[in-house]
């Protein structure tokens, strides 16, 4: 497994043990520490302290809605008073009903296109010229762009005590006990789907969030692969996957669940629709793709090898798209066999990332930021950089991907588990690839981070979030301390 290099901070070492603090938050035997009345951090000197408070607490603050200036500690109240929001305990958990389902299985390339006019570039370091140059998308504007923190952000919290409060209430998903009333309903869609699909179904895949165990209290998306002999060919299924679909919509509007399924706009390859579970209290979202089984149920190393060099060597889109999705069975394997801490920081990270940018206007509508299946693969690398432990911090967790996702253009994550070093296109995409490089741990042709544009703004925001009051002056604690050289 290859991991990502970032150089070593020494001044910043030597400017700590003269302060008299050492990587681990301890003091030295010489030097006394002062303690922040109001966010616990600390610091080697009163005047560190003094100079802290008024930068982070008496200095102004502006609202986002109106502009009136406010002292920075009172950020939560000025928007209550001035735009009766309520406060983070009172606010309901924010719906994301509204949060955009990708339309392909594989995410085309986007990380050379522009965010303000979609303009295509050799490399991202072209693009990024092109974005300054004709759209002077300067940092401040980036900084302007990217942030949209809510007054109730998890970021605002100032222990681990409220966030784990928020975990337990407001982020996992349906409790333990309605699980199994959950499961049932969700294989009677399933089997329903079987029965209303027009061909025979030979084999089907889950995949999505729920399947994964990473799905959340208020998201929750499933996907299925649909494999039929009926397919002759890869061709075949291309010409006849309209019509497949549109028989398939036509039978459920039809069937007993019909009342409780609201269908979506159909994408190119999937039936979209919600299903309302256990007496309309939730919602899963479905993606039902029919698919010619390229791969089979037990492929030999030399079937998945054949399938690996059809996706290199593919020009077509749409050929890309099916051949992928007969790897999604290890997509799920990969991030399924995470422990269950590991998925609760996958939740909390997605949470981040869906909660704390700004939305996309007419000047940037082209923005893309990095797929919820990238958070997923990051998180599990930093668990793995931690040597996989079982029980640890989730707030510690957390900081460590932020601080990981603030050195994005040094990450390079391979795991092969599923195909080999060897593979010659594979060593050739691994020294051409820009970075990020996250390969897809299913597929030795898709790096993930591909999908995305807009990675420095990821960069931006993390290192914003990590001077909140969650994280601020919170030292990196064992097993997360190789942070510290990042």
């Amino acid at each position: 497994m290859c991991g990502i290099q970032l150089p070593y901070d020494t001044g910043r070492e030597t400017q700590r043990q003269g302060r008299g603090l050492s990587w681990n938050g301890e003091t030295m035997s010489n030097v006394k520490l002062c303690a922040c009345e109001q966010c616990d951090a600390l610091f080697g000197s009163p005047l560190g302290l003094k100079f802290h408070f008024r930068a982070a607490h008496l200095s102004n603050a502006s609202c986002g809605q109106c502009g009136a200036e406010f002292c920075k500690d009172s950020r939560r109240q000025q928007e209550q008073l001035a735009h009766g929001r309520m406060s983070a305990p009172q606010q309901p958990f924010p719906s994301r009903s509204h949060l955009k389902r990708p339309t392909q299985f594989v995410a085309p390339e986007t990380c050379v296109s522009c965010r303000m006019c979609q303009r295509k570039s050799g490399t991202v370091h072209s693009r990024q010229r092109h974005e300054k140059r004709d759209h002077h998308f300067t940092a401040s504007k980036r900084a302007q762009m990217s942030t949209g923190y809510p007054s109730d952000s998890i970021l605002y919290y100032k222990s681990p005590k409220q966030l784990k409060e928020f975990i337990e209430t407001s982020l996992l998903p349906v409790p333990e006990a309605l699980r199994p009333a959950c499961e049932s309903e969700l294989e009677a869609v399933i089997c329903v789907i079987r029965e209303c699909f027009p061909l025979p179904v030979t084999r089907l895949t889950k995949g999505g969030s729920y399947v994964k165990g990473t799905d959340t209290q208020d998201w929750s998306d499933i996907d299925l692969v649909l494999f039929t002999d009926a397919f002759g060919s890869l061709e075949d299924c291309k010409e006849n996957l309209t019509e497949v679909l549109k028989g398939l919509e036509k039978r459920l509007k039809r069937s007993s669940l019909a009342s409780r399924i609201m269908m979506e706009r159909r994408t190119p390859f999937a039936l979209r629709f919600q299903f309302n579970c256990y007496k309309n209290t939730h919602i899963h979202h479905f993606d039902v793709m029919p698919c010619y089984d390229a791969l089979g149920l037990n492929p030999s190393k030399g079937s998945k090898r054949s399938l690996y060099y059809k996706l290199y060597q593919s020009i077509d889109s749409e050929e890309v798209q099916l051949y992928a999705m007969c790897l999604l069975q290890y997509q799920v394997e990969f991030v399924k066999t995470s422990t269950p801490n590991v998925k609760t920081l996958i939740r909390l990270v997605k949470h981040w990332l869906q909660t704390s940018f700004a939305m996309s206007t007419d000047d940037n509508k082209f923005r893309r930021l990095p797929s919820s299946y990238a958070m997923e693969l990051i998180s599990i690398y930093i668990w793995q950089l931690a040597r996989k432990p079982i029980f640890f911090s989730l707030h510690q967790g957390f900081r460590a991907v932020l601080k990981l996702l603030t050195h994005y253009s040094d990450i390079c994550i391979i795991w092969y588990e599923q195909y080999s070093p060897n593979l010659r296109f594979l060593r050739k995409a691994n020294h051409l690839q820009a970075r990020p490089f996250i390969l897809d741990p299913a597929n030795p042709t898709f790096n993930v981070c591909e999908n995305s544009n807009a990675w420095d703004e990821v960069a931006h925001v993390a290192r914003l979030s990590l001077i909140k009051p969650l994280f601020n002056g919170v030292p990196a604690k064992e097993p997360w301390l190789f942070t510290n050289n990042w």
